[in-house]
């Protein structure tokens, strides 16, 4: 079983209180989004593997069981080209479960029109295998949901 840890704090409120179909109807992957608290931040690493992927408003750590998890910073983010984000980590980095890997400000994204909200998916995981998901406040590094 692998324990995905919050990656930022907020309040747990699930996939489908994300303003993005792609991830409040599932088809990403299960798992259950954070409405972050407003103001400067990181966002660390939901488990402890290597980074497969990392875009400045996205990452995927993928740990040594072979279990990936997205960790999506806002919606619509992509289109800001990494303005208000500054990565703590490089793509190929072993990092630890609680590890910074972006600095970023959920308010300045905001304030910018879009969406804060950051879905955190178990990849190619099957809905029934993501339990124990978190509700209300979540503070970085408690246990967001478990995967098994």
């Amino acid at each position: 079983m692998t324990t995905v840890l919050a990656p930022v704090e907020g309040a747990a409120v699930g996939l489908a209180a994300v303003p993005d179909p792609v991830f409040s109807a599932g088809m990403v992957g299960p798992g259950t989004a954070i409405d972050p608290l407003r103001g400067p931040g990181k966002a660390v690493a939901p488990i402890a593997g290597k980074i497969m992927k990392l875009h400045p408003h996205a990452y995927v750590i993928v740990g040594d069981d072979g279990k990936g998890v997205l960790v999506h910073l806002g919606i619509d983010t992509v289109q800001l080209k990494g303005r208000g984000f500054q990565l703590l980590a490089a793509e190929g980095d072993r990092v630890s479960a609680g590890q910074p890997v972006v600095a970023w400000d959920p308010a300045a994204i905001e304030a910018g029109g879009r969406s804060p909200v950051c879905p955190v998916v178990a990849l190619d995981a099957l809905s029934e295998s993501v339990t124990g998901v978190a509700e209300g406040a979540v503070h970085v590094g408690d246990e967001l949901f478990r995967w098994e």
